[in-house]
């Protein structure tokens, strides 16, 4: 099984799948504020989900003073961990945490 890692800069820490990490950047990194609407939500792969979910790569790149590869190396690290997490037992852990 290939480690995944923490994508978030400075940290780096190796995780045996995506549902772990995502834990981790949800629970142990600073919460980020989209510069497209201004709201709060976890960094990392949440923070990549909501960019892309709910604003255009325009505005992305705008806000962000991004590039088509920086627009590219999110979505392709959005899709991967869509393709190999089970999204439904991160909200789970994270709502057993939270209780």
């Amino acid at each position: 099984m290939s480690a995944w890692n923490c994508g978030i800069a400075g940290c780096g820490r190796e995780f045996d799948g995506p549902e772990p990490v995502i834990v981790h950047q949800t629970t142990e990194h600073q919460r980020h504020e989209c510069k497209v609407c201004g709201t709060i939500v976890p960094e990392g792969y949440f923070a990549i989900r909501h960019a892309f979910d709910e604003h255009t790569r325009s505005e992305y790149v705008r806000a962000y003073d991004a590039d088509s590869s920086d627009v590219r190396a999110r979505e392709a690290v959005k899709e991967e961990i869509e393709e190999n997490a089970d999204l439904q037992s991160v909200v789970e852990q994270l709502n057993a945490r939270s209780q």
